[in-house]
């Protein structure tokens, strides 16, 4: 009876995303403690689920009672219990910060919940075709919580996102009917099999179908360069919005990417169509470079982070197309640290926005000395995403490019080569801005203006102070606003940096380095899925 743990994940969010709606007629802020409710109670089933999957290994749920290949199948194995983990904890722990960053409304909590079951459901689905509808759920809430905000900036951000989202999705839809016609199913599993027993390897209506799938879902993953929606998305979107979307939204579709190509298509189709393989693999490597780059131009954190995006999925589009067991090892162990590296980037210059009314590079020197706590921080997960060792971000970009380096010297000649010189100098890049920010942290200049406001950038109000435990005088050396004595309550510092996200973004600084330690640990994770995916 523990595969019904697997529908339940998914409808546990789903139902709970109506409560905020139905209650919101009597109670106006009841939409925050359903959706901690909801996320709560979705994560403990997580929990289940990766034990269950760890003591007696994968298991799958028939909905309905109906056996696949007719009826839609949710399957739980090593792979998808880590990114369901994660999707848990990111959803539960952001909601402490939404709590006090907003925005407050009971809709907002309802496309919240619906986003989360929308992710589970990707996460767990064993059919295409119900892989399609999970990714428009997620969508979708996408776009709604985008422009949550109501402001014009929001609006646009999020239509930009709509219109490229919705050619990503159709493009998928499309690629799945090809694999319909030519398999006559739509479980991955029974995909893979009729692949070979009625269509090959070769045959054009799957080679069509993996091709479109591949481009609606790098639309989805921002890969470079359909990349032009995730700047504005994170940038435009409120605080609390981004860091559940920059860690979990690309990163499921990342996901579908690695689960679509190796368990529906194989590792036998794209050596048995090099092309295709070879174009998902210069599409990638110029992501890298030009994702890090762009990245290294910004002065607004949130939008700097998003092109930092592009760069990172880039080498997780590269480790799936150099089809050999390091890479792929890499780019799994680099989706995972990355959504949990851009979950606390992104609550950190959330909850430096709340405190000092800026996201601006330039308005936050010496911001250290106000807030030692979130800029600490900000500086680990920073140098992870570097990857600097020993920290995630490290083993996943050394698996992959050895991985790249591998396939270069197996006969991949100059294409693998190029994708670990362009793994090298992403590294450059991002440590050029990363050590740009941190450089400000702690030991530029004092006395910069008042002002910290940049309305074009979003930013928040710079009366919006406080500290994490910093000095804490009218004005800091910085410039920075900053609490006085006999201010209001709300400015204060409980109310104003909320005590559970700066343990939450501590937390997620600690496992970020913590699990470059893991290297082996990883690797044994996942090997049942590896070894599945190579055999």
């Amino acid at each position: 009876m523990t595969d019904v743990l697997l529908p339940l994940a998914v409808v546990a969010p789903i139902v709970a995303a109506t409560l905020p709606l139905a209650l919101g007629l009597r109670y106006d802020r009841i939409g925050w403690p359903v959706a901690a409710v909801g996320t709560i109670v979705t994560a403990g089933i997580a929990a289940a689920i990766a034990a269950e999957t760890v003591i007696n290994g994968p298991f799958s749920h028939a909905l309905g009672g109906f056996l696949p290949p007719i009826g839609i199948e949710l399957v739980a194995d090593r792979l998808s219990v880590a990114v369901l983990l994660l999707v848990a904890a990111v959803s539960v722990a952001t909601l402490a910060f939404a709590r006090v960053a907003g925005p407050h409304e009971n809709p907002f909590y309802s496309a919240y919940l619906l986003l989360v079951g929308g992710l589970v459901g990707m996460v767990l689905t064993g059919d295409l075709f119900n892989l399609f509808v999970f990714l428009e759920i997620t969508g979708l809430t996408t776009y709604a919580l985008i422009a949550s905000d109501r402001s014009g900036a929001s609006a646009y951000a999020s239509l930009k996102y709509l219109v490229v989202g919705t050619v990503g999705a159709s493009l998928y839809l499309l690629g799945v009917g090809y694999v319909f016609l030519a398999t006559g199913t739509l479980n991955m599993l029974d995909v893979q099999a009729q692949i070979v027993a009625q269509a090959g390897y070769g045959d054009p209506l799957v080679r069509a179908g993996y091709a479109f799938i591949v481009t609606g879902l790098a639309l989805k993953i921002a890969l470079f360069p359909v990349h032009s929606w995730q700047p504005d998305a994170y940038q435009r979107a409120p605080d609390s919005v981004t860091t559940v979307v920059a860690a979990l939204v690309s990163t499921t579709s990342a996901y579908a990417l690695i689960r679509v190509t190796y368990t529906v298509f194989t590792v036998d189709f794209l050596a048995a169509n090099e092309g295709i393989a070879t174009a998902l693999l210069v599409v990638s490597t110029v992501s890298i470079v030009a994702g890090s780059a762009l990245a290294a131009t910004q002065s607004n954190l949130k939008r700097m982070f998003a092109y930092s995006s592009v760069a990172q999925f880039g080498m997780i589009g590269a480790a799936v197309a150099l089809a050999n067991e390091t890479a792929l090892l890499g780019g799994i162990v680099h989706l995972i640290g990355h959504g949990l590296v851009k979950f606390g980037l992104f609550l950190g210059i959330g909850l430096l926005a709340l405190g000092y009314g800026t996201r601006r590079i330039e308005n936050l020197a010496s911001a250290a000395r106000a807030a030692p706590y979130t800029s600490g921080a900000l500086a680990v997960l920073g140098l992870v995403l570097v990857g600097i060792p020993p920290s995630i971000g490290f083993l996943g970009k050394w698996y992959i490019g050895v991985g790249a380096v591998d396939a270069g010297l197996a006969g991949g000649g100059a294409v693998g080569i190029a994708v670990a010189a362009a793994i090298f100098v992403s590294t450059l890049f991002t440590l050029s801005y990363v050590a740009r920010m941190i450089e400000r942290f702690y030991f530029a200049g004092a006395g910069l203006p008042g002002d910290h406001g940049d309305a074009d950038d979003g930013d928040a109000p710079a009366d919006a102070a406080a500290t994490d435990g910093g000095e804490s005088p009218a004005r800091t050396a910085s410039g920075l606003p900053a609490p006085v004595a006999g201010a209001p309550r709300s400015s204060l510092v409980p109310d104003r940096v909320p005590t559970a996200s700066l343990i939450a973004l501590a937390l997620a600084a600690v496992a970020a380095v913590a699990l470059g330690f893991g290297g082996f640990a990883l690797a044994e994770w996942f090997d049942p899925f590896l070894t599945e995916a190579f055999a």
